[in-house]
């Protein structure tokens, strides 16, 4: 089994470092909720549909991407005892620049606007930019063990993978600005590639790797798992660069999909072990695994049976891989670690500014679990609607959206509440009250 990591909490960033990041995310998941549920509904289902392209980049730019930039922040000084120097100056703008990019290219894809796709190609540059040449700085000081684990390959790579989405993504707006011509089915094809699989899920396999043994106590991963992630992953992905054949491309897609199928199910497996499965936030986890594997033979499934599956199947595919990917397989784990990790944070905090004598919060009285319970079961209700919206998209927008905004501003509310008590009681502390 592999050794746990040492953490180094002394190396952790300054709260608003961290919160900057964190905090705003979950209120442009409301947005992409309510844009679903009022954007215009022609051409839905269609992964290429207006709707369903904006909807998409607020979700995974707007929200996801400046929680994932958060948790770097933490982690390379935590888990690998590298500083992200520039951490403190870009973490201000993160949240703020990853919404202006997801509302350029939202006016570009509803609106035809050419000005939206420059306008996130330009931000997109500079901001993450600016966070891919920090993480190369800060990757390049770590210190790796002889068999470094899943989490220390991960934070050493990711940078590559993020380089790659972005890079792809900027190509891709800059043909749609009319900056230049690319071959738009080849780039596109490797943006979802590094960006669902290269960015999204190979951080979420590389935290999890930490996190989820940590606070809900599953068994550690083998020296298998962290022999092979992420980087087998992403030497399969760099091959999708080569001009392949079509026969050569689907083996490929085929072998990536079947060893993401093989990681989902052994996750889930260990999730079933898990000792603190009374967690609300476990449930969260079980489902993004499911939605991994499930995603995988979808993908499967679309790939060698086109000719053979039913016409409406076959376009209701994309959309269920789409959905299981995003919501299933990001969103879910984003949720369980956000309300994990800020009732930690706050703790850690907490227990660090507060005089030594004086009583600090737990995390289950930072944000309580009953709380995350209600929270829960929305986001899996919101999933299960967002799966069934291909059978009637104009009426069952309405319920995917709704249900979906309201469960991530269920989230941000709590979150801030937790924000309040932290000020609370450091206000308390500095100020006693006297009696």
């Amino acid at each position: 089994m592999s050794a746990p990591n040492i953490l180094n909490y002394e190396l952790a960033p300054s709260p608003a470092t961290i919160f900057g990041c964190l905090l705003p995310a979950p209120w442009l998941g409301v947005a992409a909720g309510l844009l679903l549920a009022f954007g215009p509904a022609a051409g839905l289902p269609d992964r290429y549909s207006p709707l369903v392209l904006a909807v998409t980049h607020v979700l995974v730019l707007g929200m996801l991407a400046p929680i994932m930039v958060g948790a770097l922040f933490q982690l390379f000084p935590v888990v690998a005892g590298q500083v992200v120097r520039l951490a403190k100056w870009i973490a201000p703008f993160v949240a703020v620049g990853s919404a202006t990019i997801a509302a350029g290219l939202s006016a570009g894809f509803l609106q035809g606007n050419p000005n939206g796709f420059v306008l996130a190609a330009w931000v997109a540059m500079i901001l993450y930019g600016a966070i891919v040449l920090a993480l190369v700085s800060a990757a390049w000081r770590m210190f790796l063990p002889v068999h470094p684990d899943a989490t220390l390959k991960t934070l050493r790579g990711i940078a590559l993978a993020l380089s790659l989405v972005i890079g792809l993504g900027v190509a891709l707006a800059g043909a749609f600005a009319g900056w230049w011509q690319v071959d738009i089915a080849y780039v596109l094809r490797l943006h979802v590639a590094w960006g669902l699989v290269g960015w999204i899920a190979s951080l979420v396999l590389g935290v999890a790797s930490t996190v989820v043994p940590m606070f809900w106590q599953t068994r550690r991963p083998s020296p298998t798992w962290h022999r092979h992630l992420p980087w087998d992953i992403w030497l399969g992905l760099l091959i999708l660069f080569l001009p392949l054949s079509d026969t050569l491309l689907k083996l490929l897609i085929s072998a990536l999909a079947l060893f993401v199928c093989v990681l989902a199910w052994s996750s889930l497996r260990t999730l079933l072990q898990a000792k603190r499965s009374f967690d609300p936030a476990w449930t969260l986890w079980l489902v993004c695994a499911a939605s991994w594997g499930s995603a995988a033979i979808l993908l499967l499934l679309h790939t060698h049976l086109e000719h053979v599956l039913a016409p409406s199947w076959i376009s209701f595919l994309p959309w269920w891989i789409g959905v299981l990917s995003l919501v299933g397989g990001a969103v879910m784990p984003v949720n369980a670690m956000l309300g994990k990790i800020i009732p930690f944070l706050i703790f850690l905090h907490l227990r660090r500014q507060i005089p030594m004598g004086r009583r600090v919060p737990s995390m289950q009285v930072v944000l309580p679990p009953e709380r995350l319970r209600w929270q829960t079961w929305l986001v899996c209700f919101s999933l299960f609607s967002l799966l069934l919206l291909p059978l009637a998209p104009e009426y069952l927008k309405y319920l995917a959206g709704l249900s979906f905004a309201a469960s991530q501003a269920m989230l941000a509310v709590f979150l801030l509440m937790s924000l309040f008590r932290y000020r609370r009681e450091l206000r308390n502390s500095i100020f006693p009250s006297v009696i």
